[in-house]
């Protein structure tokens, strides 16, 4: 539940960047983004987040900084040229790399159902984002840009999952957001113009608050704690479902219509998120119990 509602928000967060890009420029808007979540995660959260601030953080916080960074700066960068269905449903292809990254990198084989729920998904949102003018599959810069951010998010997710195992989800989330921001910040103060009156449109503002409060803080702390329990390959089918939010906001905010290839798409997703747990659920109701819960 934790990693569909963290789709969901994350689908949020397609339409309502590409609102603030309207007046904040890419890295800008990730730095604030970012530092704001990681100032107010350590005002909630410091007794979590304080004993995880030693050696122990360094090499798992610049691996998921890293990678964090380099997946948002394309996504957003990616954004700013092409529709957010269509950047949804390009970022979503990342549920079809996480079981070979996640091989690549943990030497965890991918099985046929985690290729079969991938194919079934990326099917569904592609049918999603077919109302974006997604039909004649022809690849723009920004579409490139696009992709390669779902690469190197298959190996951001594939870090976390393996990290937050040892580490507090909430600790190795602040580090993230600490050193991407930072990193973001600098890369603003050097390259792009600086803050005008233009940030301070109640609309922009408005969706400064969703972004960094909702759509980066929570759900990535909701996506860490999950990706503890969950394997990388099904938590993949059950986030890619924000390509499906991502075009129901888009619907809302900026009045798609609704066809019957999204309709179908959405039913596609469906299935594919029930087909890559049933294994899982099957696996627990066989195992004999070891104790009263």
């Amino acid at each position: 539940m934790m990693l569909l509602f963290c789709a969901m928000l994350w689908g949020g967060s397609y339409p309502t960047a590409k609102v603030a890009m309207t007046a904040i420029p890419v890295q800008w808007l990730m730095a604030f983004r970012l530092l704001l979540g990681a100032f107010v995660m350590f005002l909630l959260f410091h007794k979590h987040i304080a004993p995880y601030l030693n050696r122990r953080i360094v090499v798992p916080g610049i691996a998921v900084a890293s990678t964090y960074y380099l997946t948002m700066l394309l996504q957003m960068k990616g954004l700013t040229t092409i529709e957010p269905g269509r950047s949804s449903f390009l970022t979503a292809s990342y549920c079809v790399m996480i079981p070979f990254t996640s091989w690549l990198l943990l030497k965890q084989r991918p099985t046929h159902r985690n290729i079969i729920a991938a194919i079934i998904c990326m099917a569904g949102v592609g049918f999603i984002s077919m109302s974006s003018g997604l039909g004649n599959f022809s690849l723009s810069f920004g579409d490139v840009l696009t992709l390669l951010c779902a690469v190197s998010f298959s190996f951001n997710l594939v870090f976390l999952g393996k990290w937050a195992k040892t580490i507090d989800p909430i600790a190795l989330t602040f580090v993230m957001f600490l050193l991407a921001g930072i990193v973001f910040a600098l890369g603003a103060i050097v390259t792009e113009p600086a803050p005008n009156a233009s940030w301070l449109r109640p609309n922009v503002l408005i969706c400064l608050v969703y972004l960094f409060l909702l759509a980066s803080m929570t759900a990535q702390v909701m996506q860490n704690i999950g990706l503890k329990v969950v394997p990388p390959a099904q938590a993949s089918i059950i986030m890619c479902s924000e390509g499906a939010w991502a075009v129901v906001f888009s619907v809302i905010f900026y009045g798609e219509r609704v066809t019957l290839t999204t309709g179908i798409g959405f039913v596609l997703v469906f299935v594919a998120m029930i087909y890559s747990q049933l294994r899982l659920k099957r696996s627990i109701t066989m195992r004999p119990s070891l104790s009263s819960h």
